[in-house]
């Protein structure tokens, strides 16, 4: 807001002081001061500097409210927004809204906005068309969510521990001669040193699930670092092995933890299909669970299944030959 002031009058230099008169009036401004005028002129310049300066203190205080007002509103009106835009129906595969705002880039000018991928559906055997966006998106920071091999899927298992089941899907894949990719935690690792030794010496490929399952997203960044280094290291001092495939805990990630995977020679597979088999309270039975499997069977699956469950293990053989009945082959290429 423009002040106006109005300038204290200055005595002419021709003009002789009369201490007995009153000032001369020019416009409500006095033109000189009477005796003793020196002193009340400091006193008035004085009153003026304050009360300029109150009055910009006051403007500037009011156009800072202003701003936060309307900071407040866009960031409400973008939080609802988002909320919304991740309200999906069961059915729905979730993929959290990706766009950018100002707050959420991270000091390496990539965002730190956690997406959440979830299960993935294919009508009539086609490709989803999430992964392939994603795959799109997300594949300069190293980001796989479906095969660009339409005529291959590539079967991987999550090992968060061992629930009895993992050799006789070994043995499974022996017999059928396919080979998969294991996402394996520091615990599994860990307490199944013959098992990681059994994936390597036959063939299968040994992935980074993590040192302790955190949300790489919730967790700050020299944890998440730790996430991946602390299991690599451990996997390569035990068993001589170079992991180079990540798989982001519960498939939460972003743009900032992409790159750090990627930065730590890794390349971050998620999936195009995966089902609720990891409860092994509430397992499908086997039919129902080959069904759900095979009738979203599609080109370049990454077909995401949990070694804890006891109707994965039993139907593996099932699944491969109705993949390889529809013209599929199966890899570990991603």
């Amino acid at each position: 807001m423009k002040e106006s002031f109005l300038p204290v009058g200055k005595l002419p230099s021709n003009t002789k002081h009369n201490n007995n008169l009153p000032a001369k009036n020019n416009g409500g401004v006095a033109s000189y001061w009477p005796k003793g005028g020196f002193f009340m002129k400091k006193i008035i310049l004085t009153l003026s500097l304050v009360i300029c300066a109150l009055l910009v203190i006051w403007g500037c205080t009011k156009s800072s409210n202003n701003n936060e007002t309307t900071t407040q509103t866009k960031t409400s009106t973008s939080t609802e927004t988002t909320a919304k835009a991740e309200t999906t129906d069961n059915n729905t595969t979730n993929v959290a809204d990706t766009s950018v705002q100002a707050d959420d880039m991270g000091v390496d000018g990539l965002s730190t906005e956690k997406v959440v991928w979830g299960p993935g559906r294919a009508e009539n055997h086609q490709q989803p068309t999430d992964p392939v966006m994603l795959n799109s998106q997300y594949k300069n920071l190293g980001a796989r969510f479906i095969l660009d091999d339409k005529k291959s899927i590539c079967l991987t298992f999550d090992e968060g521990y061992e629930n009895g089941f993992t050799p006789a899907i070994l043995d499974t894949l022996k017999e059928k001669n396919v080979k998969a990719i294991f996402f394996v935690t520091y615990d599994f690792a860990k307490d199944n040193p013959k098992l990681i030794k059994r994936m390597i010496d036959e063939g299968h490929i040994v992935g980074n699930h993590t040192y302790r399952h955190y949300t790489m997203d919730e967790v700050d960044t020299a944890t998440a670092k730790e996430e991946i280094t602390f299991l690599h290291n451990f996997i390569k001092k035990n068993f001589n092995y170079e992991m180079t495939l990540f798989r982001f805990p519960k498939g939460e990630f972003s743009q900032s933890t992409l790159a750090l995977a990627k930065d730590l020679g890794y390349k971050s597979v998620f999936w195009s299909f995966a089902y609720a088999d990891w409860d092994t309270q509430n397992q499908s039975d086997e039919k129902t669970a080959l069904n759900e499997i095979t009738k979203y069977l599609h080109p370049g699956e990454i077909m995401l299944l949990h070694a804890v469950s006891k109707t994965n293990a039993s139907i593996l053989g099932n699944v491969i030959d109705e993949a390889q009945k529809q013209g599929y082959k199966f890899t570990t290429n991603v």
